[in-house]
């Protein structure tokens, strides 16, 4: 049984820098998590996959500011994208996915976080919060208007075909096949993202982890205790929180996972709204009771971290959201450290 608690950690999009660390130390997180989806200072792209001596570095820049470096989040786009849509290429591309795994896990780092969305994620754009605050938002309406500021409206690689919801399904096992076993070997847990935002296409690309269903299907196709989710509060929260009638909700959505042990982190963050128009805001303003989630988590004795996400720019606020982050960052500690202390 883990000894360990939930807990909260701070992610990150670019590179591990004197400053962000000291950033994350500053606010008191113990480990952080970095989302990389393009070549950094610290992991390069030029291979199509990432060396072990690289991640060594990594991990032990993040130790020497007596951090742990709890995650990989993504890796670059290219590196599986002919996997995703099965094209020419991808076992070659499957192969260099099997040797970050394996570095990963000769470098001591436990998770790797994925997503299938080909395309991205999709935002229309920016709307405005509490007192002024500048948050993310989506509306399909815009989005089909040609409004899109995030994510791809045609991939190129598709060349222009529409790919079905079997299609893609075929593509993701084909991939996780051949993952799963290697990464059972390595020690390394592969953590699935939901689809953002969770629709059943965007740009004729079918979107499989829109629901539980789908991530139901994908955990008992490929089973395995190394197989589970990165839990975005927010998705699920965008996904059908509105519709309360159904007996649905996140926080089900939360205990049927959690209680499987297949939650190995989580996105804490919210919206107002749900498909097809959302708004991103602050944590204890959206769908979601966060105090009843938080709550709930410590139920199903979930023991990995939490981190922010598309955190609220506040007034002054850095290009990175600093002080967003900071805010939520805190917020969430306080919520863990409460519901940990309970008996």
């Amino acid at each position: 049984m883990s000894t360990q608690q939930m807990r909260a950690a701070l992610g990150q999009y670019h590179s591990a820098t004197d400053d962000y660390l000291t950033f994350a130390r500053q606010l008191g997180v113990k480990g952080i998590q970095f989302n990389i989806q393009r070549s950094t200072q610290d992991l390069s792209d030029k291979l199509g996959y990432w060396t072990l001596e690289d991640l060594k570095r990594l991990k032990q820049r993040v130790n020497d500011f007596e951090l742990d470096l709890e995650a990989i989040e993504n890796v670059p786009r290219h590196f599986y994208l002919k996997a995703m849509l099965g094209l020419p290429g991808r076992d070659e591309q499957i192969e260099n996915y099997q040797k970050i795994v394996r570095n990963m896990g000769e470098a001591g780092i436990p998770v790797l976080g994925i997503n299938w969305m080909p395309n991205g994620v999709w935002r229309t754009p920016k709307a405005f919060g509490r007192a002024g605050v500048t948050v993310t938002s989506f509306d399909m309406a815009l989005a089909e208007a040609g409004q899109l500021t995030n994510g791809i409206f045609e991939v190129p690689e598709a060349q222009g075909k529409t790919y079905s919801e079997d299609e893609m399904w075929d593509n993701y096992f084909y991939f996780m096949e051949r993952v799963i076993p290697v990464a059972e070997e390595a020690g390394v847990k592969i953590a699935l993202h939901p689809d953002d935002p969770p629709v059943e296409s965007l740009g004729g690309i079918a979107r499989l982890f829109r629901n539980p269903a789908g991530f139901k299907k994908a955990l008992e196709g490929v089973p395995s205790p190394n197989h589970g989710l990165d839990f975005c509060m927010g998705c699920f929260s965008e996904m059908y929180y509105a519709d309360k009638s159904s007996g649905q909700g996140v926080l089900d959505a939360l205990r049927y996972f959690g209680e499987r042990g297949k939650i190995f982190y989580i996105h804490f963050r919210d919206v107002k709204g749900c498909v097809p128009k959302f708004d991103e805001c602050f944590l204890g303003e959206g769908n979601v009771d966060v105090v009843a989630a938080i709550r709930t988590l410590k139920e199903v004795g979930f023991t990995g971290f939490i981190i922010d996400d598309h955190v609220p720019q506040m007034i002054d606020d850095s290009a990175w959201n600093h002080r967003g982050r900071a805010w939520s960052t805190g917020y969430i500690m306080a919520l863990v450290d409460a519901v940990n202390a309970l008996a």
